[in-house]
């Protein structure tokens, strides 16, 4: 019988766990900028779970459901960092650094301080300016893409209702997508290289200013008050920017090991629908749970370990499914099932409570253990039905 844990070897289960982003290839992995260069969430959120990975059973289903959610809200973040008015909001506060910079090197042209601290406003200018020229790259490449992605979906959408179709012609829309794809990342991978390129030397850079400030002492205050402030200025927003950002990646890392359902609950209430459907979702079985006695009789024998039933709903025959004690739990929100607790099981067989599973599916239509997507394997299955 099939079960959250059924594994039919160590290697199947290997190739049946996709290790690839959750979203797959459709929204490339970049560092998003908040403002001016704060840490990625990406990054901070990943070094979470890593550091978890070295802890004891990380690859229970848990845990894993964790590792998908973690990269869900990586993405979104990702998606938020280059919406339009965040650009918009980006592009503005990096072009005020640089008037401010131009301003203050004119009115400060008398001044002699002893640390060369005009070179390092110029070069952190310069560092806005790259900065700028980055973010509208990615943002073109992200902006087209969204296109892509909404006339792909609609194609999903589209083969799903009329499943007759050639499977062929489906195929070469898929490969004229991957073709431009491909493209298109060739196109901006300079523009990467150059972001973290800038990352890089801006810590560099952070450091050096904060060296001459410091060197400089309280001489550059009556020497060059003017460039002085504005270095400080400058030191003060990068590092509250930094505080912000792990701050803020600290409280999602401590949110998805603690909290996750909140978590799923508030990706819920803000998603546009690039998940499944209702529609999508009514159409997978649902079970009811009851629980076994430790000493109850299943088909003539005596089981002492398992923990409960699943029984198919809404159909004349329903099929009836056997659950190990620690599969009868649900992976999303670690609570065990209850008697008449309503279950969902995908098509990959692993089951969640159905509150659980259908706020994930409206986010993201993957099983968060193994990755199985629910609409296109259900669209190739569909074909190889007909």
């Amino acid at each position: 019988m099939s079960s959250n844990s059924d594994n039919p070897s160590p290697t199947a289960a290997a190739a049946a766990v996709d290790t690839t982003p959750l979203l797959g290839d459709q929204i490339p992995r970049t560092r998003p900028r908040f403002l001016r260069r704060p840490p990625s969430l990406h990054g901070a959120a990943r070094f979470i779970r890593r550091a978890s990975s070295r802890s004891r059973a990380m690859r229970e289903p848990s845990m894993r459901v964790r590792e998908a959610a973690a990269e869900q809200i990586e993405e979104r973040q990702s998606d938020w960092a280059y919406s339009k008015p965040i650009v918009i909001l980006d592009l503005v506060w990096n072009l005020a650094f640089v008037i401010v910079s131009i301003s203050v090197l004119i009115m400060s042209r008398y001044e002699a301080p002893s640390m060369p601290l005009r070179l390092w406003i110029v070069g952190y200018g310069l560092q806005c300016l790259l900065h700028m020229v980055c973010v509208c790259v990615e943002y073109k490449k992200r902006y087209s893409e969204r296109n892509s992605e909404g006339s792909e979906r609609e194609q999903f959408r589209y083969s799903r209702n009329y499943s007759n179709s050639s499977s062929g012609s489906d195929e070469v829309e898929s490969g004229d997508y991957v073709s431009d794809h491909r493209q298109s990342d060739d196109e901006t991978s300079v523009a990467k290289h150059l972001e973290s390129a800038n990352t890089m030397f801006s810590f560099i850079w952070w450091i050096i200013g904060f060296y001459w400030v410091s060197a400089g002492g309280q001489s550059l205050i009556s020497e060059s008050p003017q460039l002085y402030w504005l270095c400080i200025t400058f030191l003060a927003f990068d590092v509250f920017f930094v505080v912000i950002c792990v701050a803020v990646a600290c409280v999602i890392g401590i949110a998805v090991c603690c909290c996750l359902p909140c978590i799923i609950a508030i990706l819920y209430a803000v998603a546009d629908q690039e998940g499944a459907t209702k529609e999508d979702i009514e159409r997978l079985p649902r079970y009811t749970f009851r629980k076994i006695g430790d000493f109850e009789k299943q088909n003539g024998e005596i089981q002492e370990s398992f923990g409960g039933i699943m029984t198919e709903c809404d159909t004349d025959s329903p099929i009836e499914r056997v659950l190990p004690l620690e599969d009868a739990e649900c992976c999303i929100c670690l609570c065990p099932y209850d008697d008449g607790t309503e279950l969902r099981e995908l098509p990959c067989h692993h089951h969640f409570h159905s509150a659980c599973i259908d706020k994930w599916l409206h986010i993201n239509a993957t099983c968060p253990l193994c990755k199985f997507n629910i609409l296109k394997n259900g669209i190739q299955s569909g074909s190889e039905e007909v």
